[in-house]
């Protein structure tokens, strides 16, 4: 298997304009390093690989992205300034405030009747009756003003810190935990997209702990038909989990809102992660522009063979 990742990766790089093969592809690119250096050559090469094709086919300075084995945590490519400086990241923010709760409250959540504008939510007619499952899938944030109602700061940093995250400021508490604050990032909690990333990973390890297997399924649905409906729709196969979210615009050129989306795929067992922000656009749309990135890079699925060999 080892052999033919090679082959595959060595092809899709032959396939590639000669200037592209000897371009730098930014930040993180093909240098397969989180804390260490990736040497394994099939890692290295689908980095190169991967870097440049997203590079080539989604050249827009309105696109951010971070793409990671989601093993080792290490970037294999990447084009986002500073993604190692704490910004407003929305619901991305909701799966570890959910967490945060579920610690506090034995991990029995609520159900919940969600009405829309009436009560707070992003979708005007509402998603109805709502639990956590479903309130992650389609980003309920009627779900989740009534989920973090009380919560403080002080409620949430054990959880970001078991998970790599900044944890909010003391100022923070309610709702803006879960990335509903107002329009100034500083009424946000605010996290690396760096740190979200491998954040999300650790969700996936931890699988088996109480409260994040409602959340991973949430993901799953969603891809398939939530808020990130376009991830899986891109792909042949409805393989992907999924969150969306939306926060205040953090570019010197400001928009109404930026959209973020994180997928991570295959779903029983992930071997990259993607994460992208697009300016000026809600967290379904940037949804959209991750199923069409996976569905460039595809060929990983043959070379994810890398990690269990």
């Amino acid at each position: 298997m080892r052999i033919a990742a090679l082959l595959l990766m060595a092809a899709l790089c032959l396939l590639l304009p000669s200037s592209a093969r000897t371009q730098s592809s930014g930040p993180g690119v093909g240098d397969g390093r989180a804390d260490g250096s990736a040497n394994d050559p099939a890692t290295s090469l689908f980095a190169q690989s991967a870097g440049q094709v997203l590079n080539r086919d989604f050249p827009s300075d309105e696109i951010s992205f971070l793409l990671l084995d989601a093993r080792s945590g290490a970037v294999l490519a990447s084009r986002w300034d500073h993604p190692e400086t704490p910004i407003p990241l929305g619901s991305l923010l909701k799966p570890f405030t959910a967490l945060a709760y579920g610690e506090l409250h034995e991990f029995k959540y609520p159900a919940h009747i969600c009405r829309g504008t009436a009560t707070g939510c992003w979708r005007p007619r509402g998603h109805g009756a709502v639990n956590l499952t479903s309130a992650i899938a389609y980003s309920c944030n009627s779900y989740f003003r009534v989920l973090t109602a009380s919560m403080t700061a002080a409620d949430v940093t054990p959880t970001a810190t078991r998970f790599g995250l900044e944890p909010p400021a003391p100022g923070i508490f309610g709702p803006a935990l879960a990335g509903l604050g107002g329009r100034n990032p500083g009424d946000q909690w605010l996290v690396s997209p760096l740190n979200l990333a491998r954040a999300y990973m650790e969700l996936v390890r931890r699988r088996d702990q109480p409260g994040v297997r409602l959340i991973l399924s949430g993901m799953a649905q969603s891809a398939r038909q939530g808020t990130g409906a376009e991830v899986d729709r891109a792909l042949p196969h409805s393989d992907a989990l999924a969150k969306t979210g939306t926060a205040p615009c953090t570019h010197t050129r400001h928009a109404p809102g930026d959209g973020f989306t994180i997928a991570l795929t295959p779903v029983g067992e992930p071997q990259i992660l993607l994460l992208v922000r697009v300016y000026g656009v809600p967290g379904s749309q940037a949804g959209k522009t991750v199923g069409q990135m996976l569905r460039r890079i595809e060929p990983w699925a043959a070379v994810g063979q890398w990690q269990r060999e």
